[in-house]
């Protein structure tokens, strides 16, 4: 946690059209840091994301991955997006799909090198994918599928993971599944982690910090430090209810959100509301 980090974001602003997503954040992020995303939708979770890939500017600030500005296409950053179920009749093989994060940076057609075959075989063992290798891809469940775009993701060993609501339509066991699989990566290869989730039940147990952004304000903290009556309640301006159901936190009253966010509990003591 000493060496550079791999996300600084200072004093960003970003707005559309006249209306202000957000601004002042500055977050900095270290290798194997795990930092979970929330809000209600329109808030700008995923334009964040798009803003660290290159694809959208900021109005003010800056952003560096591994110590460079942002860029598109950048090799250090490895995105994740939503579960979205490919066409049966897409022809494409389990393989192939992974493939495309090996060949993806090359520029024309892609021609195999050596080694690209063994390359994606470890990928697809990585994310269980090995035994449906040479299924088409149509032809595979939701949760196999995310489980290629997953090992896509991680095709060039990046050292920030961009996760777009990647357990968005997983049932229960395929959610556990692919957060054991990124957390997997952050672990052993000290891979940062922005998940953006309208659930944080599944991430829980592996987040550090939660950046929580609704109208056009945000809160930086703990999950302890973030999920709290109080704190929501002077995020959102309106009266928001963290309740305790057994082991979980239920957040309620939250205005114009997604599905509710039920919340477990979590230690940690860092951070702070901004």
């Amino acid at each position: 946690m000493s060496r550079r980090p791999v996300l600084e974001i200072a004093d960003a602003s970003l707005h559309r059209g006249d209306r202000e997503l957000w601004s002042g954040l500055d977050l900095t992020v270290q290798p194997g840091e795990f930092i979970a995303v929330l809000g209600p939708s329109g808030s700008g979770k995923t334009t964040l994301l798009r803003s660290i890939l290159g694809l959208q500017p900021l109005s003010s600030g800056t952003i560096r991955v591994a110590g460079e500005p942002v860029h598109r296409g950048n090799s250090r950053i490895g995105y994740i997006p939503q579960q979205r179920s490919l066409a049966p009749d897409t022809s494409m093989r389990a393989r192939d799909l992974v493939a495309l994060g090996v060949h993806g940076s090359r520029f024309g057609f892609p021609v195999p090198h050596r080694g690209d075959r063994a390359k994606v075989d470890r990928l697809l063992e990585s994310v269980g994918a090995a035994h449906f290798a040479d299924r088409r891809v149509g032809l595979l469940s939701g949760g196999e599928q995310q489980r290629l775009r997953v090992g896509q993701a991680l095709a060039d060993e990046p050292a920030l993971l961009l996760c777009d609501e990647p357990l968005s339509n997983l049932d229960l066991a395929n959610q556990v599944a692919v957060t054991d699989i990124i957390d997997r990566q952050r672990r052993e290869r000290e891979a940062a982690v922005m998940f953006v989730t309208h659930d944080i039940n599944p991430i829980l147990g592996k987040v550090d910090r939660i950046l929580y952004i609704a109208g056009g304000r945000f809160l930086l903290g703990t999950p302890d430090e973030v999920l709290q009556t109080r704190v929501l309640t002077d995020l959102y301006g309106t009266p928001v209810f963290v309740l305790r159901a057994g082991d979980r936190l239920v957040v309620v009253g939250v205005p114009d959100a997604e599905p509710h966010h039920d919340h477990g509990d979590h230690e940690h003591a860092h951070g702070g509301a901004a």
